[in-house]
């Protein structure tokens, strides 16, 4: 038997922020405010350009965006996790690619701040190659690193 979804509030408004931010992001949507912009200060003269006129613009705009900005919010952190749960596939799928990258995103600032100089490191190791075509990975770099380290210890000691 099939299963039913149920309708929540939260899928609901889902909905609607979606229609709502795909509406807005459209051509039609930036002439709805133009036209609108332009209906209000055609009708300037006819209110003499008074307070409550101009209130009336204030007013819908600072509603208007106030709303956009949470809207607009929403639709950036939905984007942003569907974009890093495929990096995510990406690096699980990779063959050689380091699992420790999957979930990148929930690490400390000082963890990230490790491995940007880890990789940092890889991108100058990558210029000194002769080929730009060749590429190194974390595991190669540890490698390389524990190499040194060992060449490092074995000439103090003698």
């Amino acid at each position: 038997m099939e299963e039913r979804r149920q309708t929540i509030p939260g899928n609901v408004l889902s909905r609607f922020a979606t229609v709502a931010t795909t509406w807005t992001g459209s051509t039609g949507a930036f002439i709805t405010a133009v036209l609108i912009i332009v209906i209000w200060a055609v009708t300037g003269p006819l209110f003499r350009y008074s307070d409550t006129w101009q209130l009336v613009i204030n007013t819908g705009t600072t509603v208007v965006t106030f709303l956009m900005v949470f809207l607009i919010q929403r639709a950036q952190n939905r984007d942003a996790l569907a974009v890093q749960l495929k990096l995510d596939e990406i690096v699980a799928a990779l063959e050689g690619a380091s699992n420790r990258l999957i979930s990148v995103e929930d690490l400390s600032e000082n963890d990230l701040k490790v491995l940007r100089i880890h990789y940092q490191r890889l991108a100058e190791m990558a210029k000194r190659d002769q080929k730009i075509t060749e590429s190194h990975s974390v595991e190669e770099a540890e490698a390389r690193h524990n190499f040194k380290e060992d060449r490092r210890k074995a000439r103090k000691k003698t």
